[in-house]
């Protein structure tokens, strides 16, 4: 249909993320690999960052409870993700049950590719939020081939920070998150920046090859509807 609003998803965001890390390491080996592992630090750290400008900017301090809080994302609709808490105290330990990011590369056979988003990319997040933080995988990610993706925050959330975490969600509503449009333009410009920064002339063929895979996979359109969203 000529007047559907064309809007990325999250299976657009991890197909392209997966492409981008088949065309560096297919050019250009363990250096390609290298510059998508150091672009999805620098990725999760400017979320991590952009989430702790909003919780400052509402008069919040920077902790673990205020990091759940100020997430930027949530699924596409409901049952496509799985995931809770698996205690919250003597630290909050996490675990994600179904993925909806495993079943996009799952889905354009992309998944040995993909997995490089999982080595880093919620620690990174939460350091970029408190340089001082450390989240740790307790157990082999989903996308590695593990049943489930488990990861212990390092701090813990008292009964009275789980109300206020409540409460915080609720308030805050989707006023601090980003559709995955957003999203996968700030993917896209910053791992094609690594990309071009660490591999020179091979990064710029790398991320032009993948764009074009990417086009060739979904449509110019889903490609043009992130133009001018970031930075």
């Amino acid at each position: 249909m000529k007047n559907e609003i064309v809007s990325c998803k999250i299976e657009h965001h991890a197909v392209l993320f997966a492409l981008l890390a088949k065309r560096a390491i297919e050019e250009c080996g363990d250096q390609g690999r290298e510059a998508i592992l150091a672009g999805m630090t620098a990725y999760g750290n400017e979320r991590g960052m952009r989430m702790a400008e909003n919780a400052l900017a509402h008069g919040d301090e920077l902790t673990t409870m205020t990091n759940q809080a100020y997430g930027e994302w949530q699924p596409d609709y409901e049952g496509q993700m799985e995931f809770g808490q698996l205690r919250t105290e003597p630290s909050l330990q996490t675990y994600i049950s179904k993925c909806a990011w495993c079943e996009a590369w799952k889905k354009y056979d992309l998944l040995e590719y993909g997995k490089l988003y999982c080595v880093n990319v919620d620690n990174a997040v939460y350091q970029g939020f408190r340089s001082d933080f450390v989240c740790t995988h307790l157990s082999t990610p989903m996308s590695w081939g593990g049943e489930q993706c488990k990861f212990d925050w390092g701090h813990p959330i008292s009964p009275q920070e789980a109300e206020e975490l409540a409460e915080k969600k609720k308030e805050l509503g989707t006023s601090c998150m980003k559709d995955f449009s957003f999203h996968t333009a700030h993917l896209k410009y910053t791992i094609s920046r690594f990309l071009i920064n660490y591999l020179g002339e091979d990064g710029q063929d790398i991320v032009e090859l993948a764009l074009q895979d990417y086009v060739d996979l979904f449509g110019q359109e889903y490609l043009d509807v992130l133009e001018g969203l970031y930075p």
